[in-house]
């Protein structure tokens, strides 16, 4: 059947409908792809996309700030800054050939190639169109090189002149100072939050990295048009692309001053260079107040900040006396006879002893099956000669009556087994043993106890824990929190904080108990048969304090190892820990020589060559005259009889 169509009406089928309503559908469909996309780059990425046009056009060129200066306590710079070349990478103006013929112009070795790689790579991955400093330190000649070939490279590589960190004394106080270097691409996630950029270094170690904040200062930008080969341009047109002022002037950071005397560290560091691995530190014993903090063997901090190649770190790390560890805080230690000072306190304090009370030596202690060894065959003394002679089996009497626990309680008191709250490098808590310690470990004995009472158990201390507790002795029980930054000021001058000397507590001993130690310690030192008579004893000043010789293996050493002198693992750690002058103190000191042997003829003259620098450079005591040889003497004597 056919369907008429008015008349004047072109005749129309069903195919022709659906097609029409095919195009109007498709038609449609693409304005609203369109409008779509449309919205989508304008309005959702909109942004995007014109940071993105403006990134091409707006360059911003960050302006370091002055890094504050690390001071000691005289004002005199241990850390610094000096005028260094650095090299800077724009990535998206320097692709991988014009990398490498960089690498090739500068002639670099294959860790400095890799460095460059490295952060050429992250810059491109975070800011393409921002200038990274992939080269630091270059020097003129390298400088020189960049300035040949700048037609050839373009201006996507320059050199910049700016501050760079310098440790004019080179490894002096280097763990105590610490060292600088880049953040990694995980760290800079955090870090750019707080106002750092890639090029920029950060402290890693010591008081660089502790007191980071106050040194840091803030970095300064200037924001200008360039065209597409990265050249700035004058073009007023295109400033409102500016995002943010053109200028914004860098911020210096604070100056942070030590309690360091520097010439006492470098009189400290002088005395232990003789020993293969060893540490010492001195106090003023009335204020906690550091004045020399020394581990070594150590590192420089200009090598270490940016300039440490791979072959070094690895022979750094290999090096079994750890060289990048800090030996006062970062390690502990048996204390050996040191540790005395904890059971003779505890016996006195309780009534367990007295100073006067004599007791037997003859070498051998029998404790159950065990026996026990003294040093020597001391005989019949009192508590005085014991400290002096440093008689083992005497302490190991105390001890049974004293106990571990209580022996625990007066340790901590004296702050072991705990940080000092110092501060700094990761600082180990040490370990003090008491009965469930052992119950743990498997099983408490007697012989625990007698161990703990000589240094010679899994009593284990810090040098910087040991010589705040002798500080304490020293100074009638006051136990200190160690200080090591004295104030920081701004580079107006402006004091912008300033540290009192902080008392922790009183120690749980009494006068008398004390008065008793002080003169057993003084004993060590200047009466003939004391542990340090020999090594500590001084013309200049009178020298109190304690030796230690704390074994660290039961197996008896080699005849090879034990002629050898030289650092060996199996050979006992020597200490001495005392103060100056003995009945009116000034300062405390420690002395550990690591593996070094006898406490009393290793770390003893070192600590008397530190406390005699301390009165005659930094005190300015004169030296007593050396007395003429004893045969001059007769001859004197023989010439002056004549008539």
């Amino acid at each position: 059947m056919l369907i008429r169509s008015a008349p004047g009406d072109a005749p129309r089928s069903p195919e022709l409908h659906r097609r029409l309503r095919w195009l109007v559908v498709v038609v449609a469909g693409v304005f609203l792809i369109l409008i779509g996309r449309l919205w989508q780059l304008q309005i959702i990425r909109g942004d995007e996309y014109y940071e993105l046009a403006r990134s091409n056009v707006v360059a911003e060129r960050f302006l370091p700030s002055v890094r504050g200066k690390i001071l000691d306590r005289n004002g005199t710079p241990v850390a610094d800054n000096r005028p260094a070349f650095h090299i800077y990478v724009t990535p998206r103006l320097l692709d991988d050939a014009g990398a490498a013929r960089l690498i090739e112009i500068l002639r670099l070795d294959p860790d400095e190639a890799a460095r460059l790689k490295e952060r050429l790579a992250v810059a491109r991955q975070r800011h393409p169109g921002r200038a990274a400093m992939v080269l630091e330190d270059v020097g003129r000649d390298r400088r020189g090189l960049v300035a040949q070939a700048r037609l050839e490279l373009g201006n996507g590589v320059e050199v910049r002149d700016e501050p760079y960190r310098d440790y004019p004394f080179g490894t002096v106080a280097a763990h105590l100072i610490g060292y600088m270097n880049q953040p990694s691409s995980k760290e800079l996630v955090d870090l750019e939050q707080h106002g750092y950029d890639s090029s920029e270094f950060i402290g890693r170690y010591g008081i660089e990295k502790e007191w980071e904040p106050f040194l840091h200062g803030r970095r300064g930008i200037e924001r200008f048009i360039t065209n597409a080969k990265g050249e700035k341009v004058d073009d007023p047109s295109k400033d409102d692309l500016i995002q943010g002022p053109k200028f914004e002037a860098p911020v210096p950071g604070n100056d942070v001053v030590l309690t360091i005397d520097l010439r006492l560290q470098q009189i400290a560091e002088k005395a232990v260079k003789s020993a293969s691995a060893a540490a010492a530190a001195v106090v003023e014993v009335d204020t906690g107040r550091i004045l020399a903090l020394v581990s070594t063997p150590s590192f420089d901090p200009n090598v270490m900040t940016g300039h440490l190649t791979r072959a070094e770190d690895d022979r750094m790390k290999d090096d079994p006396r750890m060289p990048y560890v800090d030996k006062t805080l970062q390690q502990h230690y048996s204390p050996g006879s040191t540790y005395k000072i904890v059971v003779a306190g505890a016996a006195l304090q309780d009534g367990l002893a007295s100073q006067h009370e004599k007791l037997g030596c003859q070498r051998e202690y029998k404790v159950g099956r065990r026996v026990f060894h003294c040093l020597g065959s001391h005989g019949v003394i009192d508590m005085l000669e014991a400290i002096q002679r440093s008689c083992n089996i005497y302490f190991w009497k105390l001890s049974e009556r004293v106990g571990i626990d209580r022996m625990a309680e007066v340790a901590r008191d004296f702050g072991f087994g705990a940080p000092t709250g110092l501060g700094l490098n990761s600082e180990v808590p040490g370990r003090v043993p008491d009965k469930a310690y052992y119950d743990k470990a498997g099983g408490f004995q007697i012989g625990n106890t007698l161990n703990t009472a000589t240094g010679q158990g899994d009593d284990a201390v810090t040098v910087l824990q040991l010589l705040m507790a002798y500080a304490a002795i020293a100074n009638g029980g006051r136990l200190y929190a160690p200080q090591l930054v004295q104030k920081v000021v701004a580079a107006s001058g402006e004091v912008v904080a300033e540290y009192q000397p902080v008392q922790r507590r009183r120690i749980k001993l009494s006068a008398a108990t004390l008065d008793v130690l002080r003169q057993g310690m003084w004993r060590v030192v200047n009466a003939p048969g004391g542990t340090a008579y020999e090594g500590g004893r001084s013309r200049l000043i009178d020298i109190a304090g304690k030796t230690g010789t704390a074994q660290v293996r039961s197996v008896r050493q080699s005849e090879a190892d034990r002629s050898s002198g030289d650092w060996h693992p199996t050979r006992a750690h020597a200490w001495f820990a005392g103060w100056a002058p003995a009945f009116e103190p000034e300062i405390a000191v420690v002395v550990l020589v690591e593996h070094g042997g006898h406490g009393g003829a290793v770390s003893a003259p070192i600590a008397r060559q530190i406390i005699e620098g301390y009165f005659t450079e930094i005190k300015h005591m004169p030296m007593p005259l050396e007395p003429p040889p004893a045969d001059l003497l007769q001859k004197l004597k023989k010439k002056a009889k004549k008539p």
